[in-house]
């Protein structure tokens, strides 16, 4: 299994490794009518204008469209820049991984990919980094190489040890880090648990989303019978015989766990769980194609 303190060699090499494949996506495989990842709704209004088949039925003006009879829309510009602000709840759970490779390990290639399709979009991209041992703030920044050092220092943080606890996600800070409707990517474990304070004043603030890495185990115990296993909250080794009671108490913690998640992000194009085995490149593309899909302004951030 992967060692709690496995910690990528040269986190700036990475990333340049990774970056041919993001240009190549923004450039080719998510062109078209997705112009920018990142794009989302226009914020600042424009105008009212008369409503068409297609249009995003939220942007109609009530008040306008009983006062003449047909339905009218509100126009918005379109922001020329976004500001994406990534949170990574790094708990000592992540350090867990069955195979080759960690949750926490995954979770940082899938926060490094993000970053760097912000910044091929031209966006500003920053981040909180809240550990046990305190959170860290880089303020959003602009272009290729300040991201690309940024995304960098994050993959490069040291991993929490299972004496440090789980870590605080300072959220009344967080709620004043980033402009208005910024998107806020919330990366982390996401045990069962109950909503944070204050979260229903940040998913109206920003444009919420969840990004979460499972281990295989955590899909479906392996059917060999006894497994012994690294508990990294602990950080010592665990016993399951296997049997019928490890089986429901697993598929019930694993019932509530998603009950949380979906709680958190009630709607489905707002959140994304992979697997430590999966290409964690293709399953963001699929994530954004799957968004397109659903039309109209909702295809974007």
């Amino acid at each position: 299994m992967p060692s709690a303190t496995t910690q990528p060699a040269n986190p700036l090499a990475v990333l340049r490794q990774l970056e041919w494949r993001v240009r190549h996506a923004v450039e080719n495989i998510l062109s078209g009518q997705y112009r920018s990842t990142f794009r989302g709704r226009g914020m600042e209004f424009d105008q009212v204008v008369r409503y068409e088949y297609g249009d995003d039925v939220r942007d109609i003006d009530w008040n306008v469209t009983a006062r003449l009879g047909e339905p009218y829309r509100k126009k918005f510009v379109e922001e020329r820049e976004v500001t994406l602000l990534l949170v990574l709840e790094d708990s000592p759970t992540l350090n867990f991984g069955s195979a080759s490779q960690s949750k926490r390990e995954a979770l940082l290639e899938l926060a490094g990919l993000v970053m760097l399709l912000g910044a091929v979009n031209g966006d500003r991209v920053g981040f909180v980094h809240a550990a046990p041992t305190g959170p860290l703030f880089r303020e959003p920044v602009r272009g290729r190489g300040p991201i690309l050092h940024a995304a960098a220092s994050l993959m490069g943080r040291p991993a929490p040890s299972p004496a440090d606890g789980p870590p605080e996600i300072p959220w009344r800070f967080i709620a004043r880090a980033a402009p208005k409707h910024s998107v806020l990517l919330w990366l982390g474990d996401f045990p069962p648990r109950t909503e944070p304070e204050g979260w229903g004043v940040l998913r109206r603030r920003y444009q919420t989303m969840g990004f979460r890495v499972d281990d295989p185990w955590e899909r479906e115990l392996p059917r060999e019978g006894r497994i012994t296993a690294y508990d990294p909250a602990s950080g010592r080794l665990v016993g399951l015989d296997g049997g019928g009671a490890d089986r429901a108490a697993h598929s019930a913690w694993r019932t509530r766990r998603d009950a949380s998640w979906e709680a958190l992000f009630p709607d489905p194009l707002s959140r994304l769980v992979v697997s430590t085995c999966d290409d964690r490149f293709d399953a963001l593309v699929r994530f954004f194609h799957a968004r397109m899909r659903a039309g109209g302004r909702r295809s974007h951030w």
